[in-house]
This record gives structure tokens, C-alpha cells and sequence, in this order.
């Protein structure tokens, strides 16, 4: 079991925060815009739900992963975090990019 450390902000106004908790494409799809596809859709059903911001957590050393993401939106918003898996430590970056901008003039949050 992993413990998420820190606190998901994006700035003031953004609205709620949702999560990309995975996202795999097999290795033989990668570059047909699957990736895309899959995320795309998150995002779509993310801002249907009423979430302005979307957060994930990458590998440290998935470089591919990274700009993908950062290809997509996407920034790493310096927190960081160890999980232990089967006795391997791995380092996660948060990333985070806003999915829509509050409507001028809405409440804080929407």
C-alpha cells in the first residue's frame, strides 16, 4: 500500500482534482495514438464529473512516460514520493495539468 504525500493544488479557482491512476499500453501499440485515445477519454470524463484538474503519478526514471504526459499538458509539480513495491523502492513524480478554466465570473471551484 503506497501513501500519497502532499497536497494536490493547482491554484485558485481550478476546481476539483481527479486522478490518472494507471494508464498501460502494450508495448507493440505504442505510437498509434492509443495512449492518446485512453487519455483523451479520461480527461473528457474527468471534466464531465465536474473536475478541473487532473494529477497522475509517474516513475522517476520512465523518461518515455514523462513527455508523454508533458506532450499531453502535463508538468511535474515537484512533489515527489517513494512507494515500496515487493521490496524495490521507486520514486514517483506528481504531474498535473487543468482540464478546463473556471467560467468568468463562476464561483471559486467550478
Amino acid at each position: 500500500m503506497s501513501k500519497r504525500r502532499g497536497r494536490y493544488g493547482y491554484g485558485a479557482g481550478t476546481g476539483r482534482v481527479g486522478e490518472v491512476y494507471a494508464l498501460y499500453v502494450s508495448p507493440d501499440l505504442i505510437g498509434r495514438g492509443v495512449g492518446r485515445a485512453l487519455l483523451g477519454e479520461a480527461h473528457a470524463r474527468m471534466k464531465g464529473q465536474g473536475f478541473g484538474v487532473s494529477a497522475l503519478w509517474v516513475l522517476g526514471d520512465n523518461q518515455r512516460a514523462q513527455r508523454f504526459y508533458e506532450r499531453a499538458g502535463y508538468h511535474a509539480d515537484g512533489a515527489a514520493q517513494d512507494d515500496d513495491y515487493d521490496g524495490t523502492t521507486l520514486t514517483e513524480l506528481r504531474y498535473q495539468r487543468v482540464l478546463r478554466t473556471p467560467r468568468q465570473g463562476a464561483p471559486s471551484g467550478c
